[in-house]
């Protein structure tokens, strides 16, 4: 009987234990604000786990507010990307909640990249930031202002779920 709950107690501890990237098969859902130049709005992202350190995803960003002078469109909006990250927080070893990770991203107005930092309070949630940028864009001449939305630095903040 001693073992047994030696055993449960183990188990029990093993699943409250917070880690931020676990590797192959891992699933993390982040939502937050997005924030640049002439706009803000909000931003949904999915990572999952290819490897130790691997992970591929998908990110989304609609703005909801931007400068009253523009008139901006849903295309205009919106933007859709690709995402390859490198979890590099248990190559640091700094916590095991916590994971940094620079990216690259392919997305509909560029191809750009990332550099993000997470850190799980508990099993399942924690705080996400993320700042961005594009390396290559698709139109490089005499950009209007609502071209530049999406398509210039930025800077994501928000909380993020392992959905395992």
């Amino acid at each position: 009987m001693k073992k047994l709950v030696i055993v449960a107690f183990l188990i029990c501890f093993y699943n409250i234990n917070a880690q931020s990237f676990i590797g192959k098969f891992d699933s993390k859902f982040q939502v937050g604000a997005n924030i640049q130049k002439n706009g803000t709005g909000l931003n949904l992202s999915y990572d999952y786990g290819l490897g130790q350190n691997i992970s591929v995803g998908i990110s989304s960003t609609y703005l909801l507010g931007i400068n009253d002078l523009l008139d901006a469109d849903f295309g205009d909006r919106f933007d859709l990307r690709a995402r390859f990250n490198a979890n590099l927080g248990s190559v640091l070893n700094v916590d095991e909640r916590f994971d940094f990770y620079p990216g690259l991203s392919l997305g509909l107005k560029n191809f750009g990249a990332h550099l993000g930092l997470r850190y799980f309070f508990s099993d399942g949630f924690g705080l996400y930031s993320e700042f961005g940028f594009p390396i290559a864009k698709y139109k490089t001449t005499d950009l209007t202002i609502i071209e530049k939305l999406h398509n210039q630095s930025y800077f994501n903040i928000g909380a993020s779920f392992n959905l395992e």
